[in-house]
């Protein structure tokens, strides 16, 4: 299929809007488009809806094959591994047909009846999307905090109150949340407020069965911070953490006096980032700042804290390893490292005696802590998974030593690791520094460098690309696919210097390690270009647009999500959501130098007159984090450019926001149409 084998696709009017930035001229032709309360803009996007189920109509058997696939791979009815917490096992369940989840519970034993909490699908009923975001129980466990919404937005979330006991909810309604806390009186909950940019900046305080307006208990008026509410482990503090991607400040007050003003643990200094974990006999702080960039860990007593001085290093900093998170039990405190872009689980005894290191069977993983609210348990819980091994929760008996499987990820139409093989590759960047990447493909496969290939990323926030099992690229690797991942800088993979070398002023680091890593799959005759796909969403979508501008040569074909194109409108405006909260990621633009270097790669400004790949973008009406806009200015400016006749999709999900679908099956769905358009961009129909 080729574009000119369709009708001609739409066509967005030309309005052009003159900017003058810092003696640069620059017209956006497309601006117009941001508008979606204008008819003319809605008319558009389903326009290029209508024209992309036109050009993939083909496709369609395939897409239905993929999504049979896909679901013959998950489980359709399952449980999570219960979680205990204060005298109830807590767990939820996914049930045939059904889009959503229900979260359940049982008092004291697995086998006391179950208490259905939220049944997602019965709140979804008649909505045209529903992300629920999580709950909070009351210490007397009668009372559930939820926070949720029905645009499909990941930022304006609505908070109400159910009374377990009865199964209703209270009348209260609050819009905007994002994180609670309750006291330990039950009746006094912590919530944060979102600003008119989506950015979480009050803590408000609320008193079930009080008529009295909610208190405002703390305010962040700097506009690069955001704040969250938390209760720690041992349930004696409410804390109040409140950073920017540099720097952080945390608040505590007593959880069994919640009327007591918050007071700031440590004031904030500028490139000093820490947070606070609590034991019953001490603090641990955990620290970072320039001159120790993977963080270090001391412990501080519970009197006295303020003062530095009584601060004594617990984990000393290493530059090779970086702190990722931890977890603290009443004797032991567990790590979760990386080093070598692999993560590490370490366990130390608070009161003496030797590290445990966990270890693991395969040389590319991913193996991540989760789940362990019980303060005096002498096991953690982790998740290990691999490119060719479903996820699996572990229970670690610390005074055993001993790994125990509590859960393993069931594939129903079957799977057997031993059928494919992964490798760890390394790319030379231009700059010669090594990138690491991980791929999976079947055995057997002939590597005559014309295997059609996958190849994603992500590269920004500090956020690493792990590995981890995907059900959906099995429909790809089955056909013959090498799936590859690229650990490319702007994440933390390498350690936190990677991160610092792939923001800001070297951004386009991110960029030329994700060419280096597609260069070297040809190279080394994996694939070729006319078989090479590239895949990535929101931040990874950005990537997408930059090496489609810069190394267009490259690819076959490019998937972008949600992808972040538009950088210098959006960075520009300081009344969109997440702007200022962000120049510490990507540069302030009202500043000229950092101005230049982001129009230097922005992928919406570098559109030119040149031959692009295949080109499909999406997007969510109600998107907050990148708004819908940006990927439908970006193909509407790809068309008018592109000296090709290759296709350039939209596809607009009218009723979403950032992260698509939100139901199970409808989210598989668009996977499917993705994976189609792919395959069918390399001849494979089947």
């Amino acid at each position: 299929m080729k574009e000119s084998d369709f009708p001609a696709p739409p066509v967005a009017d030309v309005m052009p809007k003159t900017f003058l930035e810092f003696n640069n001229t620059r017209v956006d032709n497309y601006f117009w488009l941001r508008d979606k309360e204008n008819p003319k803009v809605i008319e558009y996007l389903k326009a290029e809806n209508s024209y992309s189920d036109a050009v993939m109509k083909k496709t369609k058997k395939l897409q239905d094959k993929i999504y049979n696939e896909i679901i013959g791979r998950i489980k359709d009815v399952d449980e999570s591994y219960p979680q205990f917490e204060n005298g109830y096992y807590y767990y939820s369940r996914t049930e045939a047909g059904k889009q959503y989840r229900v979260y359940c519970r049982k008092l004291e034993t697995l086998d006391a009846a179950e208490e259905v909490m939220f049944d997602v699908n019965k709140m979804a009923e008649g909505k045209k999307a529903m992300i629920f975001a999580g709950f909070e129980i009351s210490p007397d466990n009668k009372t559930a905090a939820y926070i949720y919404n029905e645009t499909g937005s990941y930022a304006e979330f609505i908070l109400k109150i159910r009374d377990l006991t009865t199964g209703t909810d209270m009348d209260i309604s609050i819009p905007g949340v994002s994180s609670v806390a309750w006291a330990n009186d039950s009746k006094t909950l912590f919530y944060t407020s979102i600003d008119n940019t989506l950015r979480p900046y009050r803590v408000y305080k609320h008193i079930l069965g009080s008529k009295a307006a909610d208190e405002l208990v703390y305010e962040e008026k700097d506009q690069k911070f955001n704040i969250g509410v938390s209760k720690s482990k041992p349930k004696d503090y409410i804390f109040i953490s409140s950073s920017s991607s540099t720097t952080s400040e945390y608040l505590y007050t007593s959880a069994d006096r919640p009327s007591e003003p918050f007071k700031v643990f440590m004031p904030r200094v500028q490139g000093v980032d820490y947070s606070v974990i609590q034991h019953k006999e001490k603090f641990f702080i955990r620290y970072k700042d320039k001159d120790n960039l993977n963080g270090m860990v001391y412990e501080a007593p519970l009197v006295g804290f303020r003062n530095k001085a009584t601060w004594k290093e617990f984990i000393a900093h290493d530059s090779l390893v970086r702190i990722e998170s931890i977890d603290i039990l009443k004797d032991y405190m567990a790590l979760e490292l990386r080093k070598d872009g692999l993560n590490h689980i370490s366990v130390i005894p608070l009161k003496g005696g030797e590290t445990q290191d966990i270890n693991f069977p395969e040389p590319v993983y991913s193996a991540t802590l989760t789940g362990n609210p019980e303060y005096n348990a002498t096991t953690i819980r982790y998740v290990y998974t691999s490119l060719k091994r479903p996820n699996t929760i572990y229970a670690y008996d610390i005074l055993k030593k001993v790994s125990i499987v509590l859960k393993e990820q069931e594939i129903p139409s079957g799977f057997n690791p031993d059928d494919y093989e992964v490798e760890r590759l390394w790319a030379k960047a231009p700059d010669s520094a090594n990138v690491p990447m991980a791929i999976v493909y079947k055995k057997g496969l002939k590597m005559d460098g014309k295997n059609p290939t996958l190849i994603t990323s992500y590269g920004s926030y500090g956020s690493s690309s792990d590995v981890y099992f995907s059900p959906s690229a099995y429909s790809l690797i089955n056909r013959g696919f090498i799936y590859a991942v690229a650990q490319v800088r702007g994440g933390s993979d390498m350690g936190e210097q990677w991160y610092e070398d792939g923001k800001l002023m070297k951004k386009k680091n991110t960029f030329t390690d994700f060419i280096a890593c597609a260069e070297k799959l040809i190279a080394d005759k994996y694939t070729e270009p006319s078989r090479l796909a590239a895949t990535g969403g929101s931040a990874g979508g950005l990537l997408m647009g930059a090496v489609t501008n810069m190394r267009p040569d490259l690819f076959q074909t490019i998937v972008a999500q949600v992808p972040f194109v538009d950088v210098i409108n959006t960075m520009m405006d300081s009344s969109l959501p997440l702007t200022t909260q962000e120049y510490e990621e990507w540069g302030n633009p009202n500043e000229p130098e950092a101005y230049n270097y982001m129009l230097s790669y922005s992928p919406y400004d570098n559109v030119k007159a040149q031959n692009y790949p295949n080109i499909l973008a999406t997007g969510g009406i109600n998107d907050s984090q990148v708004l819908f806009h940006e990927p439908a200015k970006w193909v509407a400016k790809l068309r008018k450019y592109k000296t090709d006749d290759n296709l350039v999709l939209l596809y607009m999900n009218m009723e979403s926001g950032h992260g698509g679908a939100t139901g199970r099956y409808d989210s598989i769905r668009d996977t499917a149409f993705e994976w189609a358009f792919i395959l069918n961009r390399v001849g494979i129909s089947k």
